[in-house]
């Protein structure tokens, strides 16, 4: 909420992210593989947590609720959550296993492969009864992944997180983050992300997603509209530097993306939900007003192509003012 000019955060709706917290190891030089790579530098990462920063940065207020191990790299994770402004009241350590790590070979175009140590690692841990279910029940909006659903005991925290959000009236967001690596096969990758599909308000998928999980060409609205289902109010596919584009009940469209140097694209996906979620959080009135809603995804654009510009996923973040001058630029040029 803008008093004056200026954000207060502790006005601020809440955005709750469930899920996993990771360290990310990427190569220091682009278009070599895992192997090939001489050193490595350590980036905070996951998804949900990702999101997590990625709204609070932009001025919303956000928490985690997930699990680290009790060791450096765990309490290094939470202390990063911490200085980012983010509620860590919903984050564990656990004693008997590690904080989950994730190689990530940069390609030439700055596209990801990923090679994950998570055996089990902490984060697939979590339990239901450690859940934190009061701060869930704060939140405007509560955002959710999919890896969370790989194993037990986290699937079965993951399912009472969502049933508590739902129970109380909180929107759900659900971005997939498809990462084939983790799942025993692609038709459970398929199974485990449409198991909870039609549960979510809003859903963000990229076009590569849309191709796996509909076997079908995703430029194909067909083939998109194959992922809609009655009670849905929000499905966006993202396309890149091309943009996004939206599908509501009553009207769908695209809007164009941004054209910049990319290093890295990890985390992009996640500042534009971060960006997105921050809007629908102070006025859900977005998914009915579609002039409001493509101003939103233009922002949300701009925010995930500066996170292309950098290595890693929270260091790359960006600031209101960093996306603001990139909108800038794009109107003048």
């Amino acid at each position: 909420m803008t008093i004056n000019g200026e954000t207060n955060p502790e006005m601020e709706p809440l955005v709750v992210s469930f899920g996993e917290m990771l360290i990310d190891f990427v190569p220091d030089e682009a278009g070599v593989s895992l192997a090939e790579s001489k050193g490595f530098l350590k980036a905070p990462g996951g998804a949900p947590a990702n999101v997590a920063v990625a709204v609070s940065k932009l001025g919303g207020r956000s928490a985690f609720v997930g699990k680290v191990g009790d060791d450096e790299f765990g309490h290094m994770l939470a202390d990063i959550l911490k200085e980012s402004n983010v509620d860590t009241s919903g984050v564990l350590f656990d004693l008997h296993a590690r904080t989950a790590l994730a190689f990530v070979t940069l390609k030439k175009n700055g596209e990801r492969e990923f090679m994950f140590y998570r055996n089990p690692s902490a984060d697939m841990l979590l339990e239901e009864a450690e859940l934190n279910l009061s701060l869930i029940k704060e939140a405007t909006v509560f955002h959710y992944g999919s890896i969370s659903l790989i194993t037990e005991p986290c699937r079965s925290a993951h399912l009472a997180a969502m049933r508590a959000a739902r129970d109380a009236g909180i929107l759900l967001s659900y971005d997939p983050n498809v990462r084939l690596p983790l799942w025993s096969s692609e038709d459970a990758a398929r199974e485990g992300i449409m198991s909870i599909w039609k549960e979510a308000d809003f859903i963000k998928v990229s076009d590569d997603e849309v191709a796996f999980l509909t076997k079908g060409d995703p430029q194909d609205e067909s083939v998109v509209l194959s992922l809609w289902y009655e009670g849905l109010k929000l499905l966006l596919v993202t396309d890149g530097e091309k943009g996004c584009r939206y599908f509501t009940k009553n009207f769908k469209g695209s809007v164009g993306g941004f054209s910049v140097k990319t290093i890295d694209t990890t985390g992009a996906g996640d500042a534009f939900v971060g960006s997105f979620l921050v809007s629908i959080a102070r006025d859900n009135s977005i998914f009915e007003n579609e002039e409001k809603l493509r101003k939103a995804l233009l922002f949300s654009n701009a925010c995930g192509a500066i996170c292309t510009t950098q290595k890693g996923a929270i260091p790359a973040l960006p600031t209101p003012a960093a996306a603001e001058e990139l909108l800038l630029s794009k109107t003048s040029s």
